[in-house]
């Protein structure tokens, strides 16, 4: 409550302001009209200094009268209570047809001027004024029906419509605003658009998770019926049905490790626990604990950090995992007789990391979605090599957390995953 009053207050501080700031200009507005009056009559007239006096005297009650009038009708709010700007702005021409008729008519008469240029001039103001509330019905109406498209399209935006778009033609006001609505609208229908891209990734999540936990908790309930009931008795096929059943087990783990780690991705929660590492030792540390699996598929597996890279500010964790996904994966789909390459060179104050492999290479269609979760339309997202179709998405998410960008180029018989990571905080 009570900051809902101080902003109450600074409103109507603000607005006091300005209040006070428009009256300023009102009354220097109207001392230089008179000011600019009285210099022209001299000028062109070169009256008595009487004359001039008089004439002094005159304006300043005249112009005092129309100042008071017209500052009288704004502090009553004459915009505010018409029931329409039209209105409001037909009032202004009225009034200021008036002010300068009463005006010009009082002029004419203290002035003693015969009875008939005193008719004829009445009659002239009238006409003159008639004109000037005729273009001002003209202008209102232009400036109004201009409100009235900006307030339709309002409305069809509140409706659901997105795609609507005012014309920004001119420099005025209200061009400014029709593009600032522009940029709203556009803004809404981007982000309708992204709303609408969770909703279809968050029903594709619950349907590729429920498929990736069924497919395994159904063989280890097939494993488990068949040890239940006896069906196996060999030793051999009970060892062998016991290690599909751990199996399956380690995917699930795989896969649940991998939706937290996604989810601490999506929350903004991904901790890191960062201290200065030497980037050569962990890239030795890789490449010995794929070794084995690079030789079982006679896959060359190479790699080096260049000198003078040094310790570089991360966590060895995290990055560890990048380097795991990224290795796996090149290894897995690497033929007989290909390499996998892996280096590090130092550019500035970033360390560039790319892995570099022969192997099948990724269509190109499939490559701006390569990082999208669940996301298997190329081989190496396929649950049938072990991969939830998480792991190169949580790989984006672990560097990017790190500061740095992660990116892909690949044509057959060559794919290189290559990202940077700054050296220092």
């Amino acid at each position: 409550m009570g900051g809902w009053l101080q902003v109450r207050t600074l409103i109507m501080n603000r607005l006091h302001r300005s209040r006070v700031s428009l009256t300023t200009r009102f009354l220097l507005g109207v001392i230089l009209i008179l000011a600019l009056t009285l210099i022209t009559f001299f000028l062109m007239m070169s009256p008595p200094l009487n004359e001039i006096g008089l004439m002094a005297g005159f304006l300043s009650i005249t112009a005092i009268i129309s100042g008071l009038a017209g500052f009288a009708a704004y502090r009553l709010g004459w915009m505010n209570r018409s029931p329409t700007i039209r209105l409001a702005l037909m009032g202004g021409y009225g009034l200021a047809s008036l002010l300068t008729f009463i005006n010009v008519w009082l002029t004419a008469r203290l002035m003693f001027v015969s009875q008939h240029d005193l008719l004829l001039g009445t009659v002239l103001l009238l006409f003159a004024g008639g004109m000037a509330m005729a273009l001002g019905y003209l202008f209102a109406n232009a400036l109004t029906d201009r409100i009235k498209l900006l307030d339709r399209a309002a409305r069809q935006i509140a409706e659901g419509d997105l795609n609507i778009r005012l014309p920004a033609e001119g420099q005025d006001e209200l061009s400014a605003l029709a593009l600032t609505f522009n940029q709203m609208a556009a803004q809404l229908q981007n982000a309708a658009q992204k709303q609408e891209q969770l909703d279809t990734l968050r029903r594709d999540l619950i349907a590729w998770v429920g498929h990736d936990l069924q497919t395994p908790l159904t063989s280890i309930s097939a494993v488990i019926e068949a040890l239940n009931d006896g069906i196996v008795e060999e030793p051999q096929t009970i060892k062998r049905y016991l290690k599909t059943a751990r199996k399956d087990v380690q995917a699930l783990s795989l896969l649940i490790d991998d939706l937290f780690q996604m989810a601490q991705v999506d929350a903004g929660g991904l901790l890191l626990n960062r201290e200065y590492i030497s980037l050569s030792d962990l890239i030795s540390d890789t490449l010995e604990s794929f070794s084995e699996l690079a030789s079982n598929q006679n896959v060359t597996l190479l790699g080096s950090a260049a000198q003078g890279i040094g310790s570089v500010w991360l966590d060895p964790q995290r990055i560890s995992r990048v380097l795991n996904n990224l290795i796996d994966n090149a290894i897995r789909h690497t033929p007989a007789g290909g390499m996998v390459n892996i280096q590090a060179i130092k550019d500035r104050n970033e360390v560039l990391v790319e892995v570099i492999d022969t192997g099948e290479g990724i269509q190109t269609e499939h490559l701006p979605h390569i990082f999208d979760r669940f996301y298997r339309g190329e081989k190496s997202r396929s649950r049938t090599t072990g991969g939830s179709g998480l792991g190169l998405a949580i790989v984006k998410g672990i560097v990017e957390a790190h500061g740095g960008e992660i990116a892909v180029e690949s044509q057959p018989g060559f794919t290189r995953f290559y990202f940077n990571l700054p050296i220092q905080d």
